[in-house]
């Protein structure tokens, strides 16, 4: 198996590793006390699994120390075992705790005199604590560090492929309202109206007649190469902020026949290079 241990500092981005693991498919586990690492593994390992990520944290204190064993261990029963601490700055764990106002998993450990740890006492705590695990780990500062870089980061450390995303051409009609959840808006009123025609009226822009009338409209055709260069220049930054879909609505007044015709020209582009989604919400309500 591909085993992903994530450990560190509370509130230095654990979650947010082991929610980019569990996106990429992997099978995830977090908070487990690390004594049951090697029982998980071996019960995981008879059950098919290939990618898991466990995320060990300090509550688990005396047995953190028998952790180097177990990694040890699994890597010599032929475990690709990857280690990953990620810690971050007291001011900033500090600041994070502050804006959250959660409290730290060592504040309720019982202090001399029966009083609540406090924060800084809790990170320093837990740092000591923690410190078998940071000499077999790949180590993450993430005190400055932006989300989406700790995750193009761990994506490198675990040597997980760019994240996919899924391209979604939805058609709808102006009057009945814009899609919820439309990432990009484009109108193509302005387009010539298939609808005028008696003969294309009962038709949609899956048909071959309507298809034909438009691309005879250069309109159409500069409409389209405009939606089409828009979107190459922009998706790879929705790529690179670890986006998993975007949806583009095409909207025309009945959304039957522009609408239609332009998504399903914009996914056959597309569709070449990406893996993509198409819905005509016009067709769907009859």
């Amino acid at each position: 198996m591909r085993i992903v241990l994530v450990t560190g500092m509370s509130g230095s981005g654990k979650s947010v590793a082991i929610r980019l693991l569990e996106d990429a498919g992997y099978y995830c586990i977090d908070n487990l006390p690390s004594r049951f690492l090697g029982e998980v593994c071996a019960y995981l390992e008879g059950t098919g699994h290939g990618d898991v990520a466990l995320s060990v944290d300090s509550r688990s204190e005396a047995a953190l120390g028998d952790v180097p064993d177990i990694v040890a261990t699994l890597r010599a029963n032929g475990h690709d075992v990857r280690v990953l601490f990620l810690t971050a700055s007291n001011a900033a764990l500090v600041q994070r705790y502050s804006e959250t106002r959660r409290r730290h998993p060592m504040a309720l450990r019982e202090q001399p005199g029966g009083s609540e740890a406090t924060l800084t006492e809790s990170i320093q705590l837990e740092r000591e604590l923690l410190s078998p695990l940071i000499n077999i780990s790949h180590v993450i500062d993430t005190s400055e560090l932006h989300p989406n870089t700790l995750r193009q980061w761990v994506r490198q450390f675990t040597d997980l492929p760019p994240a996919a995303l899924v391209l979604a051409f939805e058609s709808f009609a102006f009057k009945q309202g814009v899609p919820f959840a439309a990432d990009f808006v484009f109108d193509v009123r302005n387009l010539p109206n298939p609808h005028y025609d008696p003969l294309l009226r009962p038709l949609t822009g899956l048909d071959a007649p309507v298809a034909a009338y438009l691309q005879r409209a250069p309109q159409a055709g500069q409409m389209l190469d405009d939606i089409s260069h828009f979107l190459d220049k922009w998706l790879p930054s929705y790529v690179a902020d670890n986006r998993h879909y975007v949806t583009v609505a095409i909207g025309c007044t009945g959304g039957r026949h522009r609408s239609v015709y332009m998504v399903e020209e914009l996914a056959r582009r597309f569709g070449m290079h990406r893996s993509v989604l198409v819905r005509h919400r016009g067709l769907e309500q009859g």
